[in-house]
């Protein structure tokens, strides 16, 4: 008898851990840690402003087509998210053996490149929905724009009862960042490391690429000023006084780059340029954020812009501590910002302790340097 000799290199090494996990078939999950319940509902609701009483209006509901509450269909993977400390119930999915393969690999960078979901029925109050997990797909190495990288995808079938009740089929792209190639040593120019009010420097890992300090911190940026002016340092080495760009070392490729398309392309050209552009119909005029191909009045292709104020209030926000996320120190403010034009725009709250963010808060617009090439908006507090 000859023994089958184990893979060696990471493809095939990949590839046969992918073949053992799409073998494995559908593996089920935990059951959602709590029953589908209204607060969550209203909550959810609330946040991202769907009115629709059908979900939180005993009345309404009870007069409607369910003939009483059911919870939003986009809700799903909510009821089994797990938290942030994975109980002992959540066992691991098909999937977490070659994400960590990927991971240990140098593949560290991620972006979600398809969320499809389908939707056979409504979920009723009280109903504990179980998600099972089947891996169905690895393909690479593939060239991309964020550098090299494998493409993960994965199903998940949602039951109760044994019914299935939604679906969803998701997939990422695990990338490689990309290398930077670093001026060689002894070339006469020194630099100076960003560094906080509390004396830790910045070293790129913080949301707005400066340093983020604690309780009524200041942030600074490289060269030790108060951070908050348009473009200012991300906090990586910058040059000393009297250096010149051609001196200055790149900056770490920043990891969560944007998916630029041609529906996109123009927000991050004004971006680049010091402005916010918001999607504007040519036809019937109406504005609109997330930039897409057609209208959602009139259905029209034609399309065009304008550029905002810069100004708006906190509408909502989450305070981010867990899990880590690649490029960021936590914790770190991510709020959706409404803007007096009439439509409402997600980013980071920066340069205030997130115990000061609240809903209602003034907060002005601000552009940080994450990169040699990325440029993100942010927002700060008005009277920062």
């Amino acid at each position: 008898m000859t023994a089958t000799a184990e893979p060696t290199g990471l493809h095939e090494r990949l590839t046969a851990l992918a073949e053992r996990q799409i073998a494995a078939g559908e593996v089920l999950g935990a059951a959602a840690a709590d029953p589908v319940n209204a607060p969550m509902i209203r909550h959810w609701a609330d946040a991202l402003g769907d009115a629709n009483p059908i979900y939180t209006d005993p009345a309404a509901a009870a007069a409607g087509v369910h003939g009483q509450i059911v919870a939003p269909p986009a809700m799903i993977q909510v009821w089994t998210m797990p938290g942030v400390n994975r109980d002992r119930r959540q066992a691991g999915t098909p999937v977490d053996a070659v994400l960590a393969m990927l991971d240990g690999n140098g593949y560290t960078g991620v972006v979600a490149t398809n969320c499809e979901q389908t939707y056979h029925r409504y979920l009723r109050l009280g109903e504990s929905p179980v998600p099972a997990t089947r891996f169905t797909g690895l393909a690479g190495p593939k060239r991309t724009a964020l550098g090299e990288g494998y493409f993960v995808t994965w199903n998940v079938t949602w039951y109760v009862a044994g019914e299935a009740v939604a679906e969803m089929l998701f997939r990422v792209l695990k990338f490689r960042p990309r290398e930077r190639a670093k001026e060689p040593a002894g070339n006469g120019t020194s630099a100076a490391k960003g560094a906080s009010a509390t004396g830790s420097s910045a070293t790129g890992s913080s949301v707005t690429g400066s340093s983020v300090t604690g309780e009524g911190g200041a942030a600074t940026d490289g060269n030790g000023s108060a951070a908050g002016k348009d473009l200012p340092s991300t906090g990586e080495d910058t040059p000393a006084a009297g250096g010149n760009d051609e001196d200055a070392p790149a900056r770490r490729p920043y990891p969560l780059r944007p998916a630029v398309n041609a529906d996109t392309a123009f927000f991050w050209e004004g971006a680049a340029e010091g402005e916010l552009r918001i999607q504007k119909c040519a036809d019937c005029g109406e504005l609109r954020h997330p930039p897409g191909p057609v209208c959602p009045s009139c259905r029209s292709a034609a399309r065009t812009h304008v550029t905002a104020s810069g100004e708006g209030e906190v509408y909502s926000y989450v305070v981010h501590h867990n899990p880590p996320v690649p490029g960021i120190r936590t914790p770190f403010v991510v709020a959706v910002v409404e803007l007096p034009e009439g439509v409402r725009i997600v980013g980071n709250v920066v340069d205030c302790a997130p115990s000061r963010v609240g809903i209602g808060m003034p907060v002005r617009l601000t552009y940080r340097q994450m990169d040699d090439e990325l440029i993100l908006p942010m927002w700060v507090p008005r009277e920062a």
